[in-house]
């Protein structure tokens, strides 16, 4: 347990170290910023997709948002908080909570938005997540063929489009999911089925709310190719080096 628990804080460990250089090189240390968190609405998150199957529409997620001087950040989460503070004291947050990850999470990509080293932290809107399905599906078709594709976190967009291409395997934490079928895919408990997944896909396909649920380190060092998809893990994946898919976030 202890062991377990010690892995995944280095992933946070990491991150903050990174970010805590960065704050070193641009000057930043001293300065007072404000940086709050609100959570969004799914109107105001991703507007009309035509469609109401997405966890921030069922009430699932929330979509919360950071300003960092004019930059803006976004992320998901199961449990939303706002906050009014400055970077160190975000930097300073004991990460053991799903909030605190988020709100820790949220601000990086402010962060690293302002400071001009990422794009795409904000969430697409109407057609994009549709759009992004789709192009999904080109994008792993033209770099991996015909592979079996283990999804890590329903995102029913994606998961519709890739059903019809690839042999597919989903993973989700939402009890409210698991057992069931969602577009001809039996969804499996994400607690329960992690290794069998990593043994059987040629590919992964791993939601960025891993990031702030606490559950990244499962899919870090894999021995497939492992893609980690949308905003939440836009300033991770540019920090620790991670494969992303986000092609219409702002």
């Amino acid at each position: 347990m202890r062991k377990t628990l010690r892995k995944k804080m280095e992933v946070y460990s990491t991150l903050r170290q990174k970010v805590w250089e960065l704050v070193h090189g641009n000057d930043l240390l001293a300065t007072k910023v404000e940086v709050r968190a609100r959570v969004l609405s799914a109107e105001e998150a991703i507007g009309d997709p035509g469609r109401v199957d997405f966890p921030l529409q069922k009430g699932k997620e929330s979509l919360i948002e950071a300003q960092f001087q004019g930059a803006r950040g976004q992320a998901f989460t199961d449990h939303p908080g706002n906050f009014t503070g400055t970077l160190g004291e975000v930097l300073g947050l004991p990460l053991k909570s799903n909030r605190n990850r988020a709100l820790f999470v949220v601000t990086l990509n402010a962060f690293l938005r302002h400071l001009g080293r990422i794009e795409g932290t904000v969430h697409c809107r109407n057609e994009g997540p549709n759009l992004c399905a789709q192009e999904l599906v080109k994008y792993l078709r033209e770099r991996f063929g015909r592979v079996r594709l283990g999804f890590v976190g329903l995102q029913p967009a994606m998961v519709e489009a890739c059903s019809k291409y690839f042999p597919l395997r989903v993973l989700d934490l939402d009890p409210e999911n698991i057992g069931r079928e969602k577009f001809g895919i039996l969804i499996e408990d994400g607690y329960t089925k992690a290794e069998e997944l990593k043994k059987w896909a040629q590919v992964l396909l791993v939601t960025g709310s891993t990031l702030t649920n606490g559950t990244i380190s499962e899919w870090l060092n894999t021995s497939c190719p492992t893609i980690f998809y949308g905003i939440t893990i836009a300033a991770a994946s540019h920090l620790l080096n991670l494969p992303r898919f986000c092609p219409f976030s702002m």
